[in-house]
């Protein structure tokens, strides 16, 4: 996994250990009937922890059963329907699923705590070790996963900067506020619901059936709260009662609202709980989540005194449907959802006939496609019903993506147009940054370190983040207060600037990192580095002032929409880069909507930024599209979001390149509702891709290659010379389409290139060819097929890691004379391969004490240019006792990027680059701890760096690749090498690739 440049050294530690700790987490795939995977340790043997487990068996749910079973008609429903659970038909089905629940549960003596049966054929059930080993083994059981808790995640105007809103934006053609979205039920699977909001207001639910001049008001009949839907189904929900929560709370606008914690309330303790056992939301998430996606339509908002004009749901004309699954412990222990809750109520909500499910929810690791949870989505999607999902919060490294699954939308965060504030310092240098408090301007006052007015008790450390009870009053009265980003809160920090008698803080970004505009205690100002290292040491200075000003002063404007800084990115481990994730991007930095006063300073509304913020947008958008044409299907819907979004943008202003940021793009719904052409999906091509990735699906589906999977982008993980990826397009709009496609690198052809269609509904078929040409072996490469035609641009991405040969990236051997074989496999025959080196550099002597900072770390830096075949850094500590590590960097943007953490904490450790791109190249040495008796850690350095012109004394053979896509052997040979240090030569492939050969 990269690191952060900004990471410093205690956290090296802290990633260590955390990559250490990830070994342990245990997994279950999907297999063939009979051989369920058990969870294991990571060497393999059964580890069976008795406690709380989600059984999946093999036969279909309701969603997804076609028939089979002897007297039981099929269930699933036909294509723009939803599942009908109370027909007798799906009565008798359920029965015959939960039956054959309780019978697999009976047979290892345990009992079923909760049954599943609309998106997924299952059970809850809490397990002893011995009776997890035996359903393991039981024919008809696919997999025995354990009941995981998922994290809720953390999450100016935007309906403004989508165009939704004004005279020619989208609700007015969908007919204005009180119709867009009408006739179709977003689902939310969150924290559950504050009924008193504004948001969320409504006329009360009548008994009175609708009419044709109101053909989609809800209704009750008895205790069910009934509506008629645009897609000619029916809703059938309820107002759950409980703590707080009365069911004459709920209203035409918010029809339904569940709660389901069975797994987390018995596993939390009631004293151990900050929640209501109820619908009523303890955190504010799922409100804010539901109210982005459907709030009420214009209604007025302040926060913290400060108004803000109106705000709106991106679907104001859609109902609301809670299903809380997700709970909050004491002082955030125990927080969040666990599968057995997520997966009731994800079932109850297809049962009940949500239209669109939002899903804000994550984990720290990317859920296999297998995964329960991502499973009854697959249900959930094959019975009509939308989802989309939060990618998460840990950007902006790599492959940090969660719910990647194809038949879920995953959708990352963005900037709209930033709430700014300017600091005005006394020695006339402006600084922007984000601020949502700074109405008015304060007028010059002090501005000081916090180090310089703390309490004689505190440190400095804890001083300069203004932690709790660190600031004097008597000094820090009337002061505007330079506290820095880390460890506490941010509100918290403007909360003890208060305490103290601050008037004012400005916060500060050490490091470039994301500034986000919270609600704070005192007018703040959030700013990013460097601009944050000028103001921090001109706070240090005697006399300092500064003012704070609402709105951008300076002559630097903000790009938008940027990708946020937190949004995660790909690839997909889980597709292994088969599939582009995220699909696309939407507004999750500083969204405005409602939350639960308790839990928010006693705040109404608040400005909340994640992907838990984006995720609604989508799902907001899904929901305005369905209620236009009700009759689409999910992935319709999605690659018409997808094929219509444009540029995000990176903080210079140029357009963001990187395909695992945005996907296709940041979402432009002004174009959403005319694509031109659609690339559809459906069960077979999501079972077809679970076969191709090696799953068992058990349904006879034909296998397809991954890569050819017909989502609205184009994906290749490993493209070895050449490769042919089929997708096929459906007309929405008749017309001659005409394709172009460039992908830098590689020689990319389209056929057919035209495509005719006579009749919107015509479905074609055509291949993209893509082949090696300049590109470097092993770089990502990306670009874009567009097709033009009927006055409509449909566009996708297209992303490819290619590679002229498939070869070990390193291999070793020892003694002066000798030689080392290995086996590649190259995309093109008669591909040349020569080698380069052998270099054995001198050894330097270094040291380097424990726990120095980032600055006092011995540092090893390379210059790569284009001779530069490649490096090779080599480490020993002097006593064998010793620990080292390395940290490898490249320096981008004058900025060390960190990649890798190298080490096992023995005595030694190696570092390779093969075929370093030009620019500044280096490692640092570090140690945990000194030998016994020792202040620092002694040790030997040596850098090899091969090149050009380095020799070759390193013999290959053969001279050229024999065949294409037919492994065959390569040696490298050697003689008159020194024994006693490390000696490195490279073997060349075409494009840059190459093999590094180590040699004793």
């Amino acid at each position: 996994m990269p690191w952060r440049h900004h990471v410093n050294h205690p956290n090296l530690r802290r990633r260590a250990a955390l990559l250490a700790g990830a070994a342990l987490i245990t997994t279950a795939l999907v297999a063939p009937p009979g051989s369920a995977t058990p969870p294991t340790t990571p060497q393999g043997r059964s580890s069976f922890a008795p406690g709380r487990y989600v059984v999946t068996l093999a036969d279909k749910p309701l969603a997804t059963y076609q028939g089979g079973v002897t007297g039981l008609k099929a269930t699933k429903p036909a294509v723009g329907r939803k599942v009908e659970v109370n027909s007798s038909n799906g009565k008798a089905y359920r029965s015959f699923l939960t039956g054959k629940h309780a019978q697999v549960a009976a047979e290892v003596g345990a009992k079923v705590d909760h049954d599943y049966s609309t998106t997924l054929n299952g059970f809850a059930a809490s397990l002893t070790s011995k009776q997890v080993n035996e359903l393991s083994k039981t024919p008809g059981v696919v997999s025995v996963v354990p009941d995981q808790l998922h994290v809720a995640l953390d999450d100016r105007k935007s309906t403004d900067f989508l165009k939704l809103s004004g005279k020619n934006g989208v609700w007015n053609a969908l007919g204005g506020t009180a119709t867009a979205g009408q006739g179709v039920v977003v689902g939310v699977v969150d924290t559950g619901i504050w009924p008193e909001s504004a948001s969320l207001s409504g006329p009360k639910l009548g008994t009175k059936p609708p009419t044709a001049a109101d053909p989609y008001r809800p209704y009750l009949s008895g205790s069910t709260t009934v509506m008629e839907k645009a897609d000619g189904g029916t809703f059938t929900g309820s107002c759950e009662a409980g703590e707080d929560f009365t069911a004459d709370q709920c209203n035409t606008k918010l029809i339904s609202a569940k709660y389901f914690g069975d797994g987390w309330l018995n596993l939390v303790p009631p004293d151990q709980r900050a929640d209501y056992v109820s619908p009523r939301d303890g955190e504010g998430h799922g409100t804010h989540t539901a109210t982005t996606a459907a709030g009420r339509a214009n209604v007025d908002v302040s926060v913290g005194g400060v108004g803000f004009g109106t705000v709106t749901g991106v679907a104001p004309a859609a109902k609301i449907a809670v299903y809380k699954a997700l709970w909050s412990g004491k002082d955030g222990q125990n927080s969040g959802g666990l599968t057995s809750d997520i997966l009731s109520a994800i079932d109850q909500a297809v049962a009940d006939g949500v239209d669109v499910i939002n899903y804000s929810v994550g984990s720290i690791f990317e859920s296999e496609h297998t995964d329960p949870i991502q499973l009854a989505f697959l249900s959930a999607a094959s019975a009509g019903v939308f989802v989309s999902a939060a990618g998460g919060n840990s950007g902006p490294d790599a492959s940090t993506l969660d719910n990647t699954s194809p038949w879920v939308t995953t959708v990352g965060a963005t900037t709209v147009a930033p709430y700014e504030g300017t600091v005005v310092l006394g020695n006339g240098q402006k600084y922007a940054g984000l601020s949502t408090t700074v109405a008015m301007p304060s007028g010059s006052k002090p501005l000081v370190s916090p180090a310089a007015v703390k309490n004689a008790t505190a440190s400095d450390a804890d001083a300069l983040l203004c932690m709790a009870n660190t600031l004097d009053p008597s000094k820090t009265a009337g002061k505007i207060v330079a506290c820095e980003r880390g460890v506490n809160a941010r509100v918290d920090k403007s909360a003890e600037v208060k305490r103290a008698g601050g008037v004012g803080m400005v916060l500060l970004n050490l490091f470039p990192q994301d500034v986000v505009g919270d609600s704070h205690a005192v007018p703040t100002v959030h700013v990013n580095a460097p601009d944050a290292l000028s103001i921090k040491a001109y706070a240090a200075q005697d006399g300092a002032t500064a003012e704070l000003v609402p709105g951008n002063t300076t002559s630097t404007k903000t790009p938008y929409p940027q990708m946020a800084d937190f949004s995660s990115r790909g690839p997909s481990l889980a597709s292994h880069g088969n599939l582009l994730k995220p699909d696309i991007a939407a507004p999750g930095v500083n969204v405005l909507a409602a939350v639960a006063p308790p839990t928010n300073n006693g705040q109404s509304y608040a400005f909340l930024s994640g992907t838990s913020m984006a995720a609604p947008h989508i799902a907001g958008l899904a929901a305005l599209y369905l209620s236009k044409h009700p009759d689409w299907s999910p992935m319709a819907v999605k690659s018409a979001l997808m094929t219509t979004a444009g540029n995000v943008l990176t903080s210079t202003g140029s357009v963001d390149s990187n395909p695992f940021d945005a996907g296709a793009g940041e979402v432009q719904p002004s174009k959403m509702l005319d694509p031109g052409l659609v690339y559809d999906s459906g069960d077979a091509d999501w079972l077809g891709y679970l076969e191709g990735s090696g799953v068992n699906t058990g349904t006879g589906v034909p296998a397809i290659n991954p890569s050819d999977y017909n989502a609205p982008s184009i994906a290749v993980g490993q493209l070895l010379g050449s490769q042919t990826i089929t997708r096929r397009v459906t007309a929405v709009t008749p017309g001659l389409y005409r394709a172009t496609v460039s992908v830098p690198g590689m020689k990319a052809v389209v056929t057919p290139s035209i495509l005719n269609f006579t009749e919107a509904g015509q479905t074609k078929t055509f291949k993209v060819k893509l082949t090696l040409d300049t590109g470097d072996s092993g770089a990502t490469t990306s670009g874009w097929l567009t097709w033009q035609g009927a006055g409509k641009t449909v566009r996708s991405p297209v992303v490819a890691v290619p590679t002229s040969v498939l070869a070990p990236t390193a291999v070793s051997s020892s003694g002066a004379s000798g030689s080392v074989s290995f086996t590649a496999t190259s995309g093109k025959a008669g591909a040349p391969i020569r080698s380069y080196g052998v270099v054995s550099a001198p050894l330097v002597a270094g040291a380097v004490p424990a726990g120095a900072a980032d600055a006092d770390l011995p540092d090893y830096p390379v210059t790569a240019t284009a001779q530069t075949k490649a490096v090779q850094w080599n480490i020993k500590t002097v006593d064998p006792a010793g620990s080292i590590w390395l940290v490898l960097y490249k320096v981008v943007n004058g900025q060390k990027q960190f990649l890798s953490f190298i080490g096992d904490g023995s005595n030694q450790a190696s570092a390779s680059v093969p075929a370093p791109s030009a620019g500044l190249w280096g490692v640092l040495a570090i140690t945990l701890s000194n030998p016994p008796g020792a202040d620092t850690t002694e040790y030997t350095m040596q850098t090899n760096v091969v090149t050009a012109s380095s020799g070759n004394t390193l013999k290959t053979s053969p001279p050229v690749a024999p065949a294409a896509f037919k492994p065959f052997q390569v040696t490298a040979s050697w003689s008159g090498l020194p024994t006693d240090k490390r000696s490195t030569g490279f073997v060349e492939f075409p494009n840059r690739a190459g093999t590094v050969v180590t040699i004793n």
